[in-house]
């Protein structure tokens, strides 16, 4: 891209080394004005410190922005009404937020004029995909600065020395190569590269960061009980909370519990292998007593048609699909299914484990009338004869048809 091609850029950052250094080469490279944008989705940081330095480097509009309940109630909740797992196991905590700050800054470019986003993700991942393809959907002819793309720059040596030679302050804990890379909102926490990209190797204790081992959690278990609406949690232990709020107690009490711990070598979209060490407590929690009060309110062949579905749902937002309309037909029939998806799901929290023990529901499916070992009235155990001969029918004449060409020899 022509360098007189942008005149204003909206630029993701952190404040760290990377996105800082961004800073100042979109500066230098295109010449043009630097708008940041910095989202406050859970991550644990103090976020003024990105305020402050973005001033430092001369920057006169700053958006600096709690999204943490956007986050939740319109991106973490839709995800979870469909239990969605990216290969079985991966709750997704880095690919669900990728188009909140991606869509953030499309609007943060139209409130202020500016024609280009950036970001700093990387060409070898995955976020890459996930921020551009929401900033395509959502303005098609916006254009888009990728610095790992472009520059020249082949270690964190050389972005330090970058750094140093623009004055942008360099803290000292950062000069060092960084053991691992961490992404983290309130949803999860995710370590990937260095020490951890030999997957024949444990990780290291001090990779986790929001989970106490399951081996020196506490020995007495932990009772909690959540509510749900719609699909979705509204309450713990009676309580009610916002989404934000309700997913914080959880990665507490998953935290405390150690909770929600995932060694998994996962399929990038862009076609390599990476391992990761994610850490989810709260989700974990949740997708339990979500399928737990889904086992009481959905009827049998809803349910697995939506389990049927989710694989592919969840595929989508991994590779970055949130805002295509395939995603949100598949949205569309996964909401009408949890429309009668209420009531309070009890679990019982201990050393790594999140167990059902209970689950009630007004809307419920479960009749024990119907299934009692005991004496019943309400059904009639000799119609199940002619359901079982029905079902038969087609692999008895398959297996009727078989026989008689065994019988004559097999056709060449």
């Amino acid at each position: 891209m022509a360098s007189d091609d942008v005149k204003k850029v909206v630029l993701a950052y952190s404040g760290g080394l990377d996105t800082s250094t961004i800073l100042k080469w979109v500066q230098t490279t295109y010449g043009c004005e630097v708008v940041t944008f910095t989202a406050d989705l859970g991550q644990g940081e103090e976020l003024e410190a990105a305020r402050k330095k973005a001033e430092l480097l001369g920057i006169k509009e700053i958006f600096v922005e709690d999204l943490r309940e956007e986050f939740v109630r319109d991106f973490v909740f839709p995800m979870f009404r469909a239990n969605a797992l990216y290969e079985g196991v991966y709750l997704l905590g880095t690919s669900i937020a990728r188009p909140l700050i991606a869509k953030r800054q499309i609007e943060i470019a139209r409130e202020t004029g500016a024609d280009a986003v950036a970001h700093g993700s990387t060409g070898k991942g995955n976020d890459q995909v996930r921020f551009e393809l929401t900033y395509y959907a959502l303005n098609p002819d916006i254009k888009v600065i990728a610095p790992w793309r472009e520059w020249k720059f082949k270690s964190r040596s050389d972005l330090i020395a970058f750094a140093e030679q623009h004055q942008i302050p360099v803290a000292k804990d950062k000069r060092g190569e960084a053991p691992f890379s961490v992404d983290a909102n309130l949803l999860h926490s995710s370590s990937e590269g260095k020490v951890l990209e030999d997957p024949a190797q444990e990780p290291p204790p001090y990779v986790y960061q929001r989970t106490v081992s399951p081996e020196d959690a506490p020995d007495k278990p932990t009772i909690v009980t959540i509510g749900f609406k719609h699909g979705d949690p509204v309450s713990i232990d009676g309580k009610a909370l916002s989404p934000a709020g309700l997913l914080t107690r959880l990665n507490e009490l998953g935290g405390e519990n150690g909770i929600g711990r995932v060694d998994l070598v996962e399929n990038r979209f862009v076609g390599m292998k990476s391992r990761g060490i994610y850490e989810t407590p709260g989700g974990t929690i949740l997708y339990v007593a979500h399928r737990a009060i889904e086992s009481l309110t959905l009827d049998r062949e809803a349910m697995h048609l939506k389990d049927s579905l989710m694989p592919r749902y969840a595929e989508l937002i991994y590779y970055g699909f949130w805002f295509s309309p395939e995603r949100e037909m598949l949205q569309a029939l996964i909401d009408n299914s949890q429309e009668r998806v209420a009531g309070t799901v009890r679990l019982k929290l201990y050393k790594g484990s999140a167990r059902v023990v209970g689950r009630k529901s007004p809307n419920s499916l479960y009749s024990l009338a119907h299934v009692t070992f005991e004496d019943d009235e309400v059904y009639d155990q000799r119609d199940a004869e002619g359901f079982i001969k029905l079902n038969a029918l087609r692999l008895r004449l398959m297996r009727r048809q078989n026989s008689k060409k065994d019988g004559k020899g097999r056709a060449e």
